[in-house]
């Protein structure tokens, strides 16, 4: 394995205080590096893409914006592989380039949709979701109620960052939360996984707090970029080997809300089908 890529591979590993976007950049950047090593043709400098993607992605499966992002370079690739390798090199950059670039457009897409129910609410959030944020920071509620988020605490930073910009935050531990849901408008969350079939996978504690949001009629609503669509079912995924995440039933979610727009979770599979670098780049990947 390359060094760029055992390298990145253990920071991937080992982090636990950046989201998934953060992560899906530090992949696509390590790729491109890849992708500037000696080819004597486009099929073999495809190789080597597929072969650092498959162990970057494998590196967090919990996170379907590390396999989204890897997915849709390599899906890109194989679509030109006959070509010479200069040019296979500068494709792979521009599509990363391109992959930044629609990252920022899609937190800033899914504020813009989230607007109407932020409007005067008071929401409760888990963990410390990028896109959450942008979207808080669009449109600032009535009140924010952040949870602790333990074992990492992340919630802390998360509620003084809003605290700063503005917002009226309350930092809450995670025993408390589901006590704070008589008061709330929405349970807001992130995603670092959405299944084909409108599973979650998040944060741990997230499945218990949209289990608490339903007994108090608070609809649980995920903020999730495309990239991070899974085209496989829950069942049919490897077994998260991780207590960091959980995962949160279809039955449970309102709505997840995408830069192509809102979706009842049952029918998020019809964005899936519709997203070929979804399917493509899961298949290079191995479906991991």
């Amino acid at each position: 394995m390359p060094t760029v890529i055992g390298e990145r591979v253990e920071e991937l590993r080992a982090d636990r205080s950046h989201g998934g976007s953060w992560m899906a950049r530090r992949a696509v950047e390590a790729l491109v590096e890849v992708a500037d090593e000696t080819a004597s043709s486009g099929e073999e400098l495809l190789e080597k893409l597929v072969s650092a993607g498959r162990e970057l992605a494998g590196s967090r499966p919990g996170v379907g914006a590390v396999a989204g992002a890897v997915g849709r370079l390599l899906a890109a690739a194989s679509r030109h592989a006959q070509l010479e390798p200069d040019q296979l090199r500068q494709l792979v950059g521009e599509e990363a380039e391109a992959l930044v670039e629609s990252r920022n457009r899609a937190a800033a897409s899914i504020a813009i949709q989230l607007r109407e129910r932020l409007e005067n609410a008071v929401v409760l959030t888990h963990s410390a979701s990028a896109t959450v944020r942008e979207a808080l920071l669009h449109t600032p509620p009535e009140r924010v109620i952040c949870t602790l988020s333990a074992p990492q605490d992340e919630g802390r930073a998360f509620s003084e960052e809003l605290r700063e910009a503005g917002l009226d935050v309350e930092l809450v531990e995670d025993d408390e939360a589901p006590r704070q849901l008589e008061w709330a408008s929405l349970f807001l969350t992130g995603a670092d996984t959405v299944f084909h079939d409108g599973t979650l996978i998040n944060k741990c504690g997230t499945c218990s707090m949209a289990e608490a949001a339903a007994g108090e009629h608070v609809p649980t609503i995920v903020a999730c970029e495309v990239i991070k669509l899974a085209p496989v079912d829950a069942a049919d995924a490897p077994v998260l080997k991780t207590d960091a995440f959980d995962l949160t039933p279809p039955e449970l979610i309102e709505q997840i809300v995408t830069e192509e727009g809102a979706y009842p979770s049952d029918e998020i599979r019809a964005l899936v089908d519709r997203t070929p670098f979804l399917r493509e780049g899961y298949t290079l990947l191995g479906e991991i």
